[in-house]
């Protein structure tokens, strides 16, 4: 969600700051702001409503300048968009603060200051954490100390960078729930949300883990674990280059990274195939015992990912004969579980700092399940690092905020598990010599598939006008809807449901007329004959049905029916193929219509707050 940047150099740093902000738009915001130190005039700050041009529009007409400096975009929780709520926020003059997460004892804390003294500007947790700090700095303990101090009395999730005008050569960070990145450069050090703030300057950087605190200065810097102790953190050098996080020659983010998924599937397959089989070693070395042993999966995700667990639950029960069973991380945590042995507990994220996986993640570790395995995108992540075993996606830096590439990916990682873990099973080995030949085959589908887009793009002139569609799917397809319905509503702002298919009757059919699009998804599979009837079903009732179908379908069109042949692929792979043309269909609509692409309102690329 927000997005931090933090500098202490040797250089100007308002510009590397703002850059920093431009690059982590894709996270989602409502407001930006900046706070440089000058030693000599002590903190200013500049703060504006809105995109980061905004607050780059501010800077122009009154510059800060500085070495040290902090920048955020807030996404509003606690408080309105409005200015006096845009961080950074400030204590006194004396220190400010940049903030992601929520400190859920806020309110205790505040009464608490209010009675010492303290007043309040805005209607933010943060407020809180930066009055807390500058009440232990009039106690006499360094930034440092005072940081440290304060975290121990926050409950709630937090990423923090913190500066004081006492120590102008001095930037403090702390990370509990949210991640936070360090960056390593010569003669100077900057610390960010994600990597991709700070790309331009360096691509040295180390990770903090769980209750760490940061103390950064020029020439080096010194982290504390959470028993307050120094320790050791990994230095880790990103081999994502700059110009991967620009857009190319396309218009938006979201079209390039939908035309890259060909590469991006090529990329989480290379290696892990032979000729015949999924290689088994993929998983890691101590995968072998612990797949031996498992006998069921609980899959566990939010959002675009969960939609991928939907889907590999049919492939685990019908190719590999694992049961398993698929849950919103957000409800996990919050309800009993009875965990049967040889549970494997795998998580689905993006960015691997989903805050209601990882937690859901972390409750699974109390409860029993044999062993924890997360597909996930970013290799530095929290998820990776705290799950026994880890399956990359190689998708690469996905900027959109309606994921594209990294569900394609996840799906076909997913199809590697299903098969590792379907040998010791129901998966024989002439089923697994198809599946490995559909997966060869599954960067060239999508190729095909993609040629489709100009006739995709006239197709989305029909929803200019709508304010509703319905997404219609059977099988494993039924998931492919949920998903083409969620990118239509993410970013064109259509109202769009997904139903299976045979549910119509069961109370859909009551909102179809001509005024609201039926998208329904037609692979040729055993059941397609009964989506068949179902379709007759709209069309009886005045409905305008647009069907992506296997070219091996037979469909006629008529008034009220139009077809989309889709080149015919394997039907294991079929739903990440039917995905393609879908996410074509939401972008295009989402132009005609003008809206942000990239950046759709009030959602977040990374929700690393529950």
């Amino acid at each position: 969600m927000c997005g931090i940047v933090g500098a202490v150099a040797e250089r100007e740093v308002s510009r590397i700051l703002l850059e920093g902000l431009k690059r982590l738009e894709y996270r989602g915001y409502d407001s930006a702001g900046m706070a440089i130190l000058d030693p000599a005039t002590g903190i200013s700050r500049r703060r504006a409503v809105g995109k980061v041009e905004a607050l780059e529009a501010a800077l122009a007409e009154e510059p800060l300048r500085g070495t040290t400096g902090i920048a955020h975009t807030r996404w509003a929780t606690h408080g309105r968009p409005t200015g006096a709520n845009a961080h950074p926020h400030m204590a006194r003059s004396e220190v400010a603060i940049v903030h992601n997460g929520i400190i859920e004892n806020y309110e205790a804390l505040r009464r608490d200051l209010e009675r010492q003294g303290y007043a309040f500007e805005s209607e933010t947790d943060t407020e809180v954490v930066v009055n807390q700090i500058h009440q232990q700095l009039v106690a006499g303990r360094d930034l440092l100390s005072a940081v440290q101090a304060t975290v121990d009395g926050l409950d709630g999730a937090f990423a923090l960078g913190v500066i004081s005008a006492a120590e102008p050569d001095r930037l403090v960070a702390a990370r509990r729930g949210s991640p936070l990145v360090i960056g390593i450069g010569i003669g100077e050090n900057f610390i960010a949300s994600d990597v991709f703030a700070l790309l331009p300057v360096t691509q040295r950087f180390i990770f903090l883990e769980e209750g760490d605190v940061a103390d950064i200065r020029r020439q080096g810097l010194t982290i504390y674990g959470a028993d307050g102790q120094p320790v050791e953190r990994p230095m880790r050098v990103s081999e994502v280059s700059p110009d991967a996080v620009e857009r190319g020659g396309y218009r938006h983010f979201m079209l390039k990274e939908i035309h890259e998924q060909s590469w991006a599937l090529a990329e989480t397959l290379e290696g892990r195939l032979s000729r015949d089989r999924v290689l088994p070693e993929i998983f890691g070395p101590d995968a072998r015992p612990i797949f031996d042993a498992v006998r069921r999966v609980q899959i566990v995700a939010c959002g675009t990912s969960y939609h991928a667990g939907l889907i590999a639950r049919y492939w685990f029960e019908a190719l590999s004969g694992v049961p398993c069973d698929v849950e919103v991380a957000s409800e996990f945590r919050y309800r009993r579980h009875v965990v049967s042995e040889g549970t494997l507990f795998v998580t689905i994220s993006q960015s691997g700092e989903t805050a209601d996986t990882l937690a859901a993640l972390r409750e699974a570790k109390q409860l029993g399940y044999a062993a924890s395995l997360a597909i996930c995108n970013v290799a530095e992540s929290s998820l990776v690092r705290e799950s026994d075993l880890v399956l990359m996606t190689r998708a690469g830096p996905e900027i959109g905020v309606a994921s594209t590439k990294a569900f394609t990916t996840q799906l076909a990682g997913l199809l590697l598990l299903v098969a590792a873990l379907g040998r010791r099973h129901a998966l024989d080995a002439e089923a697994e010599r198809r599946l490995v030949e559909a997966l060869h085959d599954l960067p060239a589908a999508v190729e095909r598939v993609l040629a489709l887009e100009p006739r995709i793009a006239e197709l989305a002139e029909r929803f200019i006008d709508k304010r509703h569609s319905l997404f219609l799917g059977r099988g494993t397809h039924y998931p492919v809807a949920l998903e083409g319905a969620l990118k239509l509503k993410e970013i064109s702002y259509i109202h769009a449901e997904a139903y299976p298919a045979g549910e119509l009757k069961h109370g859909p059919l009551a909102l179809v007329d001509a005024e609201m699009p039926v998208v329904a998804v037609a692979p040729n599979d055993e059941l397609l004959e009964k989506l068949k009837s179902n379709l007759q079903e709209v069309q009886a009732r005045g409905g305008e049905l647009l069907v992506f179908a296997d070219d091996a379908v037979q469909f006629t069109e008529r008034p009220g029916l139009t077809v989309l042949s889709v080149p015919g692929t394997d039907e294991v792979v079929a739903p990440l193929v039917f995905t393609v043309p879908l996410q074509l269909l939401a972008y295009h609509v989402a132009v005609l219509k003008g809206t942000d692409v990239d950046k759709p309102r009030n959602l977040a690329k990374s929700v690393t707050v529950e």
